[in-house]
């Protein structure tokens, strides 16, 4: 299986501080990958890194085989990366379809002239824009009857759900979802879980994930990588990252990876 991204060497420094510390890291196309570790291990950083919002201090980032360092974040996202963010960035005095609209602008190709005289070519793109962003809004769940809500006064979870349409009307190959389940009660995140199947198994996207909640991560992942302190510790599948000494070292404490040790040793009964 080829790799749709790959990292080698990455590292983001700010000042002292080594956020990222030469990670090596590949996302299989097609596949539904997750990056997790504890709080400050460096995962938002490493996204930020690769979309451009952040140069790299050293190493390589390759998406598809092109090289996205010294990209701009619109140029990353035309290159084929669309993301969501740990807090939500929506547009909060635009309207659900109109926030999704903005997210095929690097998609569309009026000009500004175009747009000052408001061309039959330009309604004819805008109407085509609405209607999509309309189908998107679908896809991802959002009741129709929000559509022309402004986005501030959708709830938290219909705003998570947005943020994740806004992100496909960028047509990415890959999707990276910083948290995207982050204050959802359990009914909302497995309903986004199913979603996240959805997207990669109907629209043949692959997906980069961070995300806190272990249960989602074991249960939806096929290929896992563990940060901590900016580095990587580990990378595997579920069951190899659940039972990775390191791995529970770096979220619970030496003690509870030792412990951890012992109760497999001894076939799973209680020591």
């Amino acid at each position: 299986m080829t790799n749709i991204l790959e990292t080698r060497g990455l590292t983001k420094r700010f000042g002292g501080l080594t956020a990222v510390d030469s990670v090596d890291f590949s996302v299989a196309t097609g596949s539904i990958t997750s990056l997790i570790g504890p709080n400050g291990a460096g995962k938002t950083t490493f996204f930020n890194t690769v979309t451009g919002l952040y140069t790299p201090t050293s190493g390589t980032i390759a998406f598809a085989g092109r090289s996205l360092v010294g990209l701009k974040p619109h140029e990353v996202t035309a290159a084929g990366i669309g993301r969501t963010f740990q807090n939500i960035r929506l547009f909060g005095n635009m309207t659900a379809v109109e926030n999704v609209m903005v997210g095929m602008h690097s998609r569309m190709h009026a000009n500004v002239l175009g747009i000052l005289a408001h061309s039959a070519r330009v309604q004819h793109e805008e109407a085509t824009a609405r209607a999509k962003a309309h189908a998107l809004l679908d896809a991802v769940g959002l009741p129709a009857q929000r559509a022309d809500d402004l986005s501030k006064n959708l709830p938290y979870g219909d705003q998570r759900r947005l943020e994740i349409a806004r992100a496909l009307a960028t047509d990415p190959e890959l999707l990276l979802l910083d948290e995207p389940t982050a204050g959802m009660n359990p009914q909302e995140t497995a309903e986004l879980t199913q979603l996240i199947r959805r997207i990669r198994d109907e629209r043949a996207i692959t997906i980069l994930l961070i995300e806190h909640d272990m249960k989602l991560v074991m249960e939806i992942s096929e290929s896992i990588t563990v940060l901590d302190r900016g580095a990587k510790i580990a990378a595997g599948l579920p069951h190899e990252i659940r039972s990775n000494e390191q791995v529970i070292e770096a979220y619970l404490g030496r003690g509870a990876a030792s412990m951890a040790h012992a109760h497999a040793r001894n076939g799973g009964e209680p020591t």
